[in-house]
């Protein structure tokens, strides 16, 4: 079922068709809910609280991946390069308990989850984990209380924690059919305002910067053996990916002139469990998000990492929105005049 509902309820998001009429209604039903929620947090209602420091959300509105984790890893490291010090808050999706704690060296997968676990390895920031985005970011700022930056990976809609930036971001799929959940994939109505907007398929479908996805140059595997990208495709190889949208993955491949053999379309956050090793004699190719799970069960799978890159005019409308949250910045990083600081969808 569930794999039924990752492949089919996607693709009906993207027209009108007879069933997403159908489901319309209780998309209204839950367009009213989530307008009632953004005011009992507006009339305090419901309490919501700031941790301290600047706090950056990065999000989307449509359900599903959109990049929002390569984004926080590549904002994380220019932050850093600023010689700025920077936390980052997550849900953790996937854990077995609902504590609140950080993410460390030798932590299991189902401990803090796959997400939280490659952002410390790739950033070696603190990183917390927890159901609460708020309590996660208070007890990191207790424990570190040096950290000037909190970021906060998929929270746009986790409106307990209040934020100074938000970061919103947008793929190819635009927003669907137009339509809120279930009849449609929008999580809340769009447009709506966001202080930066990032188009991470390449392209800008209205306003906002663009960022492009690319693979790494290097694969690693669960043996800690490392490979140059280009030796992996003189041959056919297969290809694993637990992803929103694992297709992105094969033709990102494609693109890069690997031979697909089979592939393996998993649901996102897909744990592995019931993973039996190829037998192809093919490579076996995957994202990093899936190798910290799949090199359980298959320690010789090649890795690669998903870069992302953004355009220059993006760190620079940044640079001015910290400057006007009071961060010092380095020298020689003039903020922009006012007109480039906020982007509105």
């Amino acid at each position: 079922m569930r794999q039924i509902l990752h492949t089919h309820l996607p693709r009906m998001w993207m027209r009108r068709t007879v069933l997403s009429c159908l489901l319309l209604p209780c998309s209204w039903a839950y367009g009213a809910l989530v307008m009632l929620r953004k005011l009992a947090y507006r009339v305090h209602w419901l309490t919501s609280g700031h941790p301290g420091g600047l706090v950056i959300v990065v999000g989307n509105v449509l359900v599903g991946g959109a990049g929002k984790t390569p984004t926080t890893i590549a904002l994380v490291k220019h932050l850093k390069a600023l010689g700025l010090q920077v936390g980052v808050v997550s849900r953790g999706h996937g854990r077995t308990d609902r504590t609140v704690r950080p993410v460390q060296v030798g932590d299991a997968v189902h401990q803090v989850g796959d997400e939280p676990l490659l952002i410390q390895r790739h950033t070696g920031v603190p990183v917390w984990v927890g159901p609460s985005r708020l309590e996660s970011a208070r007890q990191l700022r207790h424990r570190h209380p040096d950290v000037q930056v909190i970021v906060c990976d998929d929270g746009l809609q986790h409106l307990a924690l209040e934020r100074d930036l938000e970061i919103c971001l947008v793929d190819d799929r635009g927003t669907g059919n137009g339509w809120l959940l279930p009849a449609g994939p929008l999580r809340e109505p769009w447009p709506r305002p966001a202080d930066l907007v990032v188009h991470t398929h390449g392209q800008a479908q209205g306003p906002g910067f663009i960022a492009r996805r690319r693979l790494g140059h290097q694969a690693v595997n669960g043996l800690g053996q490392t490979c140059e990208l280009k030796s992996l495709t003189r041959r056919p190889v297969d290809a694993v990916a637990g992803l929103a949208r694992p297709e992105r993955f094969f033709s990102m491949l494609e693109t890069e002139g690997f031979q697909l053999g089979d592939t393996h379309a998993m649901p996102d956050h897909h744990d592995f469990a019931d993973w039996q090793p190829t037998t192809s004699g093919r490579a076996l190719l995957c994202t990093e998000k899936d190798a910290v799970k799949l090199w359980a069960h298959q320690p010789e799978a090649w890795a690669i990492p998903l870069e992302l890159e953004l355009e220059p005019d993006f760190w620079q409308a940044l640079h001015q929105l910290l400057h006007q949250h009071g961060l010092q910045l380095p020298a020689g990083l003039a903020p922009l005049s006012s007109d480039h600081g906020h982007e509105t969808a």
